[in-house]
Protein backbone atom coordinates (compact mmCIF):
# COMPACT_ATOMS: atom_id res chain seq x y z
CA UNK A 1 0.00 0.00 0.00
CA UNK A 2 1.18 3.46 -0.94
CA UNK A 3 2.76 5.73 1.88
CA UNK A 4 0.30 9.41 2.19
CA UNK A 5 -3.40 10.13 1.28
CA UNK A 6 -5.54 9.09 -2.05
CA UNK A 7 -8.11 11.33 -1.07
CA UNK A 8 -8.56 14.74 -2.49
CA UNK A 9 -10.40 18.03 -0.50
CA UNK A 10 -14.03 17.94 -2.15
CA UNK A 11 -14.50 14.53 -2.85
CA UNK A 12 -17.22 12.83 -1.92
CA UNK A 13 -19.08 9.24 -2.22
CA UNK A 14 -22.57 7.87 -1.77
CA UNK A 15 -22.48 5.10 0.16
CA UNK A 16 -25.65 2.69 0.89
CA UNK A 17 -26.07 4.10 4.97
CA UNK A 18 -25.51 8.13 3.80
CA UNK A 19 -22.42 9.55 2.21
CA UNK A 20 -18.96 11.22 3.26
CA UNK A 21 -17.53 14.61 2.17
CA UNK A 22 -13.34 15.36 2.79
CA UNK A 23 -12.96 18.86 4.62
CA UNK A 24 -9.37 18.88 4.75
CA UNK A 25 -6.23 17.12 4.65
CA UNK A 26 -2.45 16.62 5.15
CA UNK A 27 0.13 15.09 5.51
CA UNK A 28 -0.66 12.36 8.20
CA UNK A 29 -4.00 13.36 8.31
CA UNK A 30 -7.82 13.84 6.70
CA UNK A 31 -10.76 15.27 7.56
CA UNK A 32 -13.93 14.02 6.32
CA UNK A 33 -17.91 14.62 7.19
CA UNK A 34 -19.75 11.59 7.61
CA UNK A 35 -23.78 11.08 7.55
CA UNK A 36 -25.47 8.13 8.89
CA UNK A 37 -29.00 7.73 7.46
CA UNK A 38 -31.76 6.57 10.08
CA UNK A 39 -31.72 3.43 10.09
CA UNK A 40 -28.66 2.31 8.52
CA UNK A 41 -24.80 1.14 9.83
CA UNK A 42 -21.36 1.50 8.69
CA UNK A 43 -19.79 -2.24 8.48
CA UNK A 44 -18.42 -3.68 11.27
CA UNK A 45 -14.39 -2.90 10.54
CA UNK A 46 -10.92 -2.21 11.16
CA UNK A 47 -8.16 -0.26 9.78
CA UNK A 48 -4.42 -1.49 9.22
CA UNK A 49 -2.86 1.88 8.93
CA UNK A 50 -4.97 4.66 10.30
CA UNK A 51 -6.45 5.40 13.99
CA UNK A 52 -9.67 7.93 13.94
CA UNK A 53 -11.15 10.42 16.08
CA UNK A 54 -14.92 10.87 15.48
CA UNK A 55 -16.86 13.93 16.95
CA UNK A 56 -20.57 13.66 17.09
CA UNK A 57 -21.92 17.41 15.66
CA UNK A 58 -26.45 16.51 14.82
CA UNK A 59 -28.43 13.51 15.14
CA UNK A 60 -28.16 10.32 17.23
CA UNK A 61 -25.94 7.11 17.15
CA UNK A 62 -24.57 4.20 18.84
CA UNK A 63 -20.84 3.20 17.87
CA UNK A 64 -19.47 -0.48 18.67
CA UNK A 65 -16.05 -0.16 19.64
CA UNK A 66 -14.23 -3.47 20.36
CA UNK A 67 -17.41 -5.41 20.94
CA UNK A 68 -18.91 -2.35 23.53
CA UNK A 69 -21.73 -0.07 22.80
CA UNK A 70 -22.73 3.36 23.55
CA UNK A 71 -24.50 6.23 22.60
CA UNK A 72 -22.95 8.80 19.97
CA UNK A 73 -24.54 12.09 19.69
CA UNK A 74 -24.44 15.93 20.31
CA UNK A 75 -20.58 16.34 21.55
CA UNK A 76 -19.81 13.20 21.93
CA UNK A 77 -16.17 12.06 21.37
CA UNK A 78 -14.79 8.43 20.13
CA UNK A 79 -11.30 7.43 19.72
CA UNK A 80 -10.49 4.49 17.46
CA UNK A 81 -7.30 3.34 17.77
CA UNK A 82 -5.37 1.23 15.36
CA UNK A 83 -6.75 -2.21 14.06
CA UNK A 84 -9.72 -1.31 16.64
CA UNK A 85 -13.16 -2.86 15.18
CA UNK A 86 -15.44 -0.83 15.16
CA UNK A 87 -19.10 0.48 13.59
CA UNK A 88 -21.61 3.16 13.84
CA UNK A 89 -25.31 3.26 13.67
CA UNK A 90 -28.12 5.79 13.47
CA UNK A 91 -30.45 5.07 15.73
CA UNK A 92 -32.36 8.69 15.47
CA UNK A 93 -35.40 9.52 12.91
CA UNK A 94 -33.00 12.47 12.05
CA UNK A 95 -29.39 11.67 9.88
CA UNK A 96 -26.42 11.26 12.44
CA UNK A 97 -23.96 13.42 11.34
CA UNK A 98 -20.16 13.29 12.98
CA UNK A 99 -16.44 14.94 11.70
CA UNK A 100 -14.30 11.66 11.41
CA UNK A 101 -10.56 12.48 11.54
CA UNK A 102 -7.92 9.62 10.16
CA UNK A 103 -4.44 9.60 11.73
CA UNK A 104 -1.56 7.54 9.83
CA UNK A 105 1.01 7.28 7.18
CA UNK A 106 -1.89 5.46 4.67
CA UNK A 107 -4.94 7.39 4.48
CA UNK A 108 -7.27 4.96 1.68
CA UNK A 109 -10.64 3.65 1.22
CA UNK A 110 -8.58 0.41 0.65
CA UNK A 111 -7.67 -0.19 4.22
CA UNK A 112 -10.81 -1.10 5.69
CA UNK A 113 -11.50 -4.79 6.46
CA UNK A 114 -14.90 -5.16 6.86
CA UNK A 115 -15.64 -8.15 9.01
CA UNK A 116 -19.67 -7.38 8.76
CA UNK A 117 -22.20 -5.91 6.33
CA UNK A 118 -25.66 -4.84 6.36
CA UNK A 119 -25.07 -4.31 2.31
CA UNK A 120 -22.82 -7.68 0.96
CA UNK A 121 -19.81 -5.91 0.89
CA UNK A 122 -17.68 -8.16 2.98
Amino acid sequence: MQSGSLYKIGESDQRPWGTWHVLDMGDLHVVKRIVVNPGERLSLQYHNYRSEHWVAVSGQGMVELNGMERIFQYGDTVDIPLKATHRVSCVGDKPLVFIEIQYGEVLDENDIIRLGDDYNRV
